[in-house]
């Protein structure tokens, strides 16, 4: 395989263009690390969406607008004289030079393993040189790394996940499950006799103990509930579209024809 180059330098320039403080652009000069990061988690989510409607087309377009994401903030550290594109670049390189080991035994690119590593020995270096890694950036709290940031799911997940490396987790999907079944019962007392905010504290610990089951089931939770709500709407268009060919909305049409139009939607859609 031949190396890849990738000129990056008119992306640079334009750049650089749109934060001239002379004849830049009004918008671009605005912005900062704050005010930049909504629209990359948009941008991200837009990928995601692209990748999972299998659209390689739009993929593409999608990975520009993150990377312009990356470039954007490249210049931000280039003028406050923190860091460039090249420094992020070469950083990242480092690190999976570190973090890869079975691919690169002596740290180099072009260094080349003698022997195969199987996943599970993969797994466990990779979690071993992370947890280096937190050390030396004097982060010695199991969870102090993981961002707030994080959609819900996704960040009771990683939680999860990260106490899980230390043992504290569920032998088997079979405790999870009792769990949920002992947090749902909670949840029906809180909705019985407790107030809203009890109400709310239950629910979220029945929310966690299902991504707990998604964890050990090795299903993405935050993908499954995309997915789901991605079918449930494919379903309301469907139900839509058979109301309207008679004429009606679905909110002219009585319970019992809405139960019978969701279920030939399901039926009828994937």
């Amino acid at each position: 395989m031949t190396e890849q180059t990738v000129d990056l330098s008119r992306l640079l320039h334009l750049m650089e263009r749109l934060r001239d403080p002379v004849d830049g652009c009004p918008w671009d000069r605005e912005q900062d690390f704050a005010s930049i990061a909504p629209h990359t988690l948009e941008e991200c989510f837009e990928l995601i969406d692209a990748i999972e409607q299998g659209d390689l087309s739009q993929v593409e377009e999608e990975l520009g607008d993150v990377l312009f994401q990356v470039v954007f903030y490249a210049q931000l550290g280039r003028e406050l004289g923190r860091f460039d594109m090249q420094r992020v670049a070469d950083r990242l390189v480092e690190k999976l030079l570190r973090r890869h080991p079975h691919v690169f035994p002596d740290g180099s690119l072009s260094s080349r393993a003698t022997q195969k590593s199987d996943l599970a020995e993969i797994k466990a270096t990779w979690e071993r040189i992370k947890s280096e890694e937190r050390r030396g950036k004097e982060q010695t709290a199991l969870l102090a790394d993981i961002p707030n940031s994080l959609p819900a799911l996704s960040r009771a997940q990683k939680v999860q996940k990260r106490l899980s490396l230390v043992g504290f987790d569920w032998p088997s999907c079979d405790g999870v499950q009792d769990k949920i079944a002992e947090e749902q019962r909670e949840l029906i007392d809180a909705v019985n006799t407790g107030t809203q905010d009890e109400i709310a504290a239950e629910l979220g610990d029945v929310l966690f103990s299902v991504v707990n089951l998604g964890r050990h089931l090795k299903v993405d939770c935050e993908a499954a509930l995309r997915s789901a709500t991605g079918r449930f709407e494919r379903r309301v268009q469907h139900m839509e579209a058979a109301a309207l060919r008679l004429g009606h909305t679905l909110a002219e049409e009585s319970s019992d024809q809405l139960e019978e139009r969701w279920n030939q939607a399901k039926r009828e859609t994937s």
